[in-house]
């Protein structure tokens, strides 16, 4: 398989605060890059945060090739524990399928005080038609969907087929126990998105069991709206939900 050292730019991050902590999650075929600006946001309010890289991510995209949605809940599931360890309260955000990732991660452990998934996917109509595919075994890249200018994501520049099939799964498990999600809600959704139809994020809203829960809309920004347009006002209804709830 070979050694693939991580891109530069797609380490994970942790920064030590309070109490409170922040699970920040990166999407399919991305990296840590993406969700660096909510990362040093969030720490910026003295929380203790975590930005795990997923498994197969941010090295090299035939590294992806071998990894499997289970190894990504394991990425995920190891930083919610190393927060768990250092704080009382927790929070998850994550973009695409690392909304995806949040949501599995809100459906399993309900002691979490609250989700903000930016984007999530959970129900893929394009990726849907190469479902039990091997064939090409590479894809063009889905990454750097951003209407700003100059703004690239760290993402690969190839999509594994494999890996298709993968997230395939995980957005399929976490669908069907949406209804498991009590705790409160603050759902991104860009109105303009190439990647993840608008449409996934009216339907969580939809289908979590949450008392409290808001989509907001962005307007001024494509799949990767953690580096666009709207990144400050991601972050700063963030930080207003957080301190809401505690």
């Amino acid at each position: 398989m070979g050694n693939y050292e991580i891109q530069q730019g797609a380490e994970p991050f942790y920064f030590e605060g309070n109490k409170v902590g922040v699970l920040v999650l990166h999407g399919f075929t991305g990296s840590t890059q993406s969700m660096r600006y909510l990362g040093e946001q969030m720490a910026s309010e003295g929380y203790t945060v975590c930005g795990p890289r997923l498994k197969g991510h941010g090295t090299h995209y035939e590294e992806m090739e071998q990894s499997t949605y289970e190894e990504w809940i394991q990425s995920v599931e190891e930083g919610y524990q190393w927060l768990n360890e250092r704080c009382d309260s927790l929070f998850i955000t994550g973009l695409s399928m690392g909304g995806t990732l949040t949501l599995y991660l809100a459906e399993k452990y309900n002691e979490v005080k609250g989700i903000m998934p930016i984007n999530a996917a959970i129900d893929l109509p394009d990726l849907e038609q190469m479902r039990g595919k091997t064939e090409p075994r590479f894809l063009d890249a889905i990454g750097s969907d951003i209407k700003a200018e100059g703004v690239d994501e760290l993402a690969y520049e190839k999509t594994p087929t494999k890996s298709i099939q993968e997230i395939l799964k995980l957005v399929e498990v976490t669908r069907k126990d949406l209804s498991n999600i009590t705790m409160p809600a603050l759902i991104f959704k860009s109105i303009e998105d190439h990647v993840v139809p608008p449409q996934n994020s009216m339907i969580i809203f939809e289908e979590i069991a949450s008392m409290k829960k808001e989509v907001v809309e962005l307007k001024d920004s494509y799949h990767v709206a953690t580096l666009d347009h709207d990144k400050e006002l991601i972050a700063e209804r963030c930080k207003a939900f957080i301190k809401g709830l505690m």
